[in-house]
């Protein structure tokens, strides 16, 4: 049939069946699933509280269009009420061989004042191990990610560690479990420091009244991050997957052509970035 169109219609026909031809045989890449499972310095969150912001919520940008990211995490979850409001197990029947589960929490497991959400250290071991293990399961890649840092300083502007019993377990499940490890906590801490205890506010939710109209009384809050600390954060982690080399790190975002240009050295950069 394809020889017949040439003859009639000659050499332009003959390079559009090829063309057609060469589309037919590369299909595009099988899309890839990556499950975010945490609490809420993760998860998305709801206008009302912008310009609170889970390092979830940028993650995406980061990626090409085969990665769809699945933000899971829910405010206020620990390993053990994530798993007895069966939040855990729509996504394990859900898994497909080869996607990813990124899995961070301590945040309330350690919250001894909340017995609602408090896991002990020996339980949120176990916990971590069961999502690795059913993960692992269906053929997808768990990565364990140690709890992300609370901004806590010393009088002499020292950063302070905020989460030690909780991300050694992180650790040693992951070493036990032989598990890709994302140390946030170590990565967080070292990036506030750059940041100095004034400047880090920047990345936490930090608002002064009036500054907002979802917070008129303002809000001083060392946990929960803005846009900008949220990004920052996303950031770590992609660093990670890329020093990890896991194969979700060949899936990252590709520039536009002209915003892989160099900016000109002089003069304002009006070209627009959009296609």
């Amino acid at each position: 049939m394809l020889n017949l169109l040439v003859r009639k219609l000659g050499p332009l026909a003959a390079l559009l069946g090829l063309g057609l031809l060469w589309a037919f045989a590369a299909p595009a890449p099988d899309k890839v699933r990556v499950y975010l499972i945490g609490d809420s310095t993760i998860a998305p969150k709801v206008r009302q509280t912008f310009p609170e912001t889970g390092w979830g919520m940028p993650l995406p940008t980061f990626f090409d269009s085969t990665v769809v990211v699945e933000n899971r995490a829910v405010n206020g979850r620990s390993t053990r009420t994530f798993l007895a409001e069966n939040r855990w197990q729509p996504i394990v029947d859900a898994l497909q061989p080869g996607d990813y589960v990124l899995i961070q929490f301590g945040h309330n497991d350690e919250s001894t004042q909340h017995p609602d959400r408090y896991t002990s250290p020996a339980d949120y071991r176990q916990n971590l191990i069961r999502f690795v293990q059913e993960t692992r399961g269906k053929k997808a890649q768990p990565v364990l990610i140690t709890p992300v840092t609370r901004r806590k300083f010393d009088k002499q502007g020292r950063i302070q560690e905020t989460h030690a019993a909780y991300s050694a377990a992180t650790m040693e499940v992951a070493k036990t479990q032989q598990v890709p490890l994302i140390d946030l906590d170590r990565l967080s801490r070292e990036l506030l420091q750059q940041f100095g205890p004034e400047h880090s506010r920047l990345l936490f939710l930090q608002l002064a009244p009036g500054e907002h109209p979802n917070y008129p009384f303002g809000r001083d809050d060392n946990t929960h991050f803005s846009e900008l600390g949220a990004r920052k954060m996303a950031q770590l982690v992609v660093g990670e997957i890329k020093a990890l080399q896991l194969p979700l790190a060949q899936r990252l975002a590709r520039p536009l052509p002209k915003n892989a240009v160099p900016p000109a050295k002089s003069g304002a950069d009006a070209q627009p970035t959009t296609p």
